[in-house]
């Protein structure tokens, strides 16, 4: 690779340059998109979890003022096809069909069952009302538990069964290593239900041109989304251009293929005519495909000492009423996984996937990672607590030292590069351990109604989703490289195009800063180019943390294919020998030879290649270079994250008092972009442990469909974190750098966690189901007292100063 000199722009803390027209609404979002004899459609959902269509009467709805037509499943029977799954994760896996707009049957609340298309979306709606469906109840299946009992309803009668898939993967003597351990725990964990909660919701508008179409859709994967249009439809993928603008958040949820792209896409077909449509968030909370959902079954073999000897992983996994794109795979990306960053002798690894009628789970977040993570983190704290140690020594018996990598892990993945000791230690020395320490032991003499917790999680993950051969192993129907295009215009202006598809990431900036660097020229003369299927044709879009460490990479090749074209140009312009050149600042010039005639930018060699008066033969008057980069290895961040909490006895109250989180990511692009995504990394994961939970009662209605049901915390209700980094650079990349977009979200749930249950483990608690709500928290301790809690106007938690204000007073944050 031709190198150029010292780096300029990459480790600036840079503001972001697309932040301008977000913040101040000078952008494009889909939903503000208005284009000539534009529709609008509305879709009828399915009030119940599970029934049998009978009758779909619109004819009522069709005479409605502004209606323009109004269609059933069983009008687009014959053309709607079956929505993808892309990751089928053993070869007997049961895969449903699943049509965007029910015929004959619906399997959860919120599966469509009709649509009306209006001049405008309030006559869309309202005509809704005139819609006359049949259905014939069928019984809800909401409990994985009981949906896998031989006697269970079916989600899917012609299946006979609600399993669609049971995976296992064992490494080393799994029966040696639990026989005659003289440690042995057992735990059940339980990952709640969450609904990814993106600041935009998804919209979508398509739009006819002769027997071509231009979809905008508030989606994470065009050129995925292509595809698969192309591939349910029948239309030709070179017809179907798909644009993703301005994308307001995803966290996983807008990397999807959903059943109204595919209808929209129908209904313009159809129509001939520019449709629309935008999700309300009640409309949201039920469909878009929701994250989590495992019962966790895990059981830990151990020496006297803690050194661990096997570790046993049994999940059980809500697969929702049908598989989505990534649906079974989520919880398999855990597999890998659940060892975290320990040293152990043997592994079992067992997935079920359970059919429900509840919404489908997908991606979110972490997708599998903070799962496994949560998993091993919460059994080390376990561990400890068996055995007298301090959590934090018997992570440092059974972690993998820094000299000890490359290490070939019990599950088979090469972790390339970390350094677990110096994350540890720094984090130690912001969050004052030993001090807090001591305080938490003054507090316990004392015996305050208020305790304090420390939580420990030190975690790596597998991010970067690549290679394509890895990903071939375990099935999965995509590949794992990436595409870039760098084009230098005869200014000596650059244009990058890139196939990751930023949703807040701020690919923009970061891209340039790289482009920058490789090539010599000012940030401000590059603009990078995404998210349009037609501009940049090829990629893979963004998820998995993967846009840096693969497709940043991809930019920073075709930077180096740049320099090494101009470089031909510059010599023979130079008239020296293409290794006589050195090249630097964005200029090439003639080693050990002075004077202006000695040296030539790379804005003039560009613009000698626009007029291609004189080039030597064979050589083509373009400096644009492309490359495709698909790594050998998958990347892997870690870190520590320290976390405590004040748990009140009394209330079950819980505040987080300090946290640090001390992250390795590698080499680091803009230390601004970074702390961003950390923070709200962090953010989430925290509102996992504390606040959020999707709840579905016995009939399978979604109780939280509101945001007045479904708890997302605001900043006010979040500590202030200090965060700070180590570095080994990876060395699956030229650059170094590793995945950040993910590795908040994945560390800090257990961190909360481990905190509570600390706080309150000399009770006897030896876990609270998240979210740790207060009465949760005080349910866990009056079970641990041995003492009935009352149900409904008995004594609660809170009772008199009333448990609703408590958060509200102590943080400053809302009731």
């Amino acid at each position: 690779m031709t190198e150029v000199g010292k780096a300029t722009e990459v480790g600036k803390a840079r503001l972001r340059s697309e932040d301008a027209r977000l913040i101040t609404g000078r952008t494009q979002w889909t939903d503000n998109l208005q284009l000539p004899g534009l529709c609008h459609v509305a879709f009828l959902r399915s009030p119940y979890a599970h029934a049998r269509v009978t009758r779909v009467d619109v004819e009522a709805a069709k005479s409605r003022p502004g209606v323009l037509a109004v269609f059933s499943g069983q009008d687009f029977a014959d053309e709607q096809g079956s929505l993808p799954c892309a990751w089928p994760v053993t070869e007997d896996i049961l895969i449903p069909d699943h049509p965007p707009m029910a015929v004959s049957e619906v399997r959860y609340v919120g599966d469509p069952v009709a649509c009306v298309v209006a001049r405008d979306r309030y006559a869309a709606i309202d005509a809704l009302e005139d819609i006359d469906v049949d259905y014939q109840p069928l019984p809800a299946v909401t409990d994985m538990e009981q949906a896998l009992r031989q006697s269970a309803d079916l989600v899917h009668g012609d299946l006979g069964t609600n399993q669609s898939y049971r995976m296992v993967v064992e490494s080393g003597d799994v029966d040696a290593a639990f026989r005659d351990a003289p440690v042995t725990i057992e735990r059940r964990y339980v990952q709640q239900r969450l609904i990814p909660t993106a600041m935009e919701p998804r919209a979508v508008v398509c739009r006819p041109d002769g027997d071509e179409f231009t979809m905008w859709s508030a989606t994470q994967v065009p050129h995925i989304l292509r595809l698969m249009l192309a591939s349910v439809t029948g239309i030709g993928e070179h017809r179907i251009r798909v644009i993703a603008p301005d994308v307001g958040g995803g966290f996983g949820s807008k990397l999807q293929v959903y059943g109204e792209e595919v209808l929209l896409l129908l209904l313009a077909k159809r129509l001939d005519r520019p449709v629309k449509w935008t999700e309300s968030r009640s409309e949201g909370n039920m469909t878009v495909h929701h994250g989590r959902d495992q019962i966790q079954r895990l059981t830990m073999a151990a020496e006297a000492d803690g050194r661990i000897r096997g570790f046993k992983v049994d999940i059980l996994s809500d697969m929702g009423a049908y598989l989505m794109l990534l649906t079974p795979g989520i919880a398999t990306l855990g597999a890998p996984m659940f060892n975290g960053i320990y040293k152990m002798d043997a592994y079992s690894f067992t997935c079920t996937g359970v059919f429900t009628t509840k919404t489908p789970t997908d991606a979110y977040r972490g997708a599998g990672r903070p799962e496994a993570t949560f998993g091993v983190e919460r059994m080390m704290d376990e561990l400890a607590a068996e055995l007298g140690l301090d959590p934090l020594e018997v992570r440092r018996r059974n972690w993998i030292k820094h000299e000890e990598f490359p290490y070939t892990t019990i599950t088979g993945l090469t972790y390339d590069s970390g350094n677990y000791e110096a994350a540890t230690d720094k984090a130690l020395a912001l969050f004052e351990y030993d001090k807090l320490r001591a305080e938490q032991a003054d507090r316990r003499e004392r015996r305050d109604t208020v305790q304090l917790g420390i939580g420990v999680s030190t975690y790596t993950e597998m991010c970067g989703l690549a290679p394509s051969r890895a990903l071939a192993q375990v099935r999965s129907a995509a590949g794992g490289w990436e595409h870039a295009t760098v084009r230098v215009l005869g200014t000596g202006k650059v244009e990058v195009v890139t196939g990751t598809s930023p949703h807040g990431q701020g690919h923009a900036t970061a891209w340039a800063q790289i482009t920058a660097d490789a090539l010599g020229v000012p940030f401000e003369d590059v603009k990078v180019l995404h998210g349009d299927t037609l501009i940049a044709p090829r990629g893979w879009d963004t998820y998995g943390s993967r846009s840096l460490t693969i497709g940043g990479i991809a930019v920073h090749n075709a930077c180096q294919k740049v320099v090494d074209k101009a470089r031909k140009v510059a010599a023979h312009l130079l008239e020296a020998a293409e290794t006589d050149l050195d090249y630097a600042g964005g200029s090439f010039s003639v080693k050990g030879v002075g004077g202006d005639g000695a040296s030539m930018t790379l804005a003039e060699v560009a613009g000698a290649t626009l007029s291609a008066h004189d080039f030597p033969e064979g050589v083509e008057p373009s400096l644009d270079s492309d490359a495709t980069f698909d790594p050998e290895n998958f990347s892997f961040p870690h870190g520590t994250h320290l976390c405590a909490a004040e748990v009140d006895t009394e209330t079950g109250f819980v505040k987080i008092r300090s946290y640090v989180a001390v992250d390795d990511i590698g080499s680091v692009v803009n230390p601004l972009i970074v702390d961003g995504q950390v923070h709200g990394g962090l953010a989430q994961g925290i509102a996992q442990a504390l606040y959020e939970e999707a709840v579905y009662d016995a009939d399978g209605n979604l109780t939280t469909t509101t945001m007045a049901d479904y708890l997302v915390p605001s900043a006010a209700d979040l500590p202030t974190f200090v965060t700070d980094r180590t570095e080994t650079p990876a060395t699956s990349n030229p650059l170094g750098v590793k995945g950040v977009g993910e590795a908040g979200t994945i560390a800090s749930t257990p961190a909360v966690v481990n905190a509570i249950v600390d706080a309150l483990r000399q009770h006897g608690v030896q876990d609270v189901q998240m979210p740790c709500t207060p009465e949760r928290v005080w349910r866990a301790l009056r079970e641990a007292f041995g003492e009935e809690p009352e149900g409904p106007g008995g004594a609660q938690p809170g009772a008199g100063g009333g448990l609703g204000s408590a958060q509200g007073d102590q943080e400053g944050g809302r009731a």
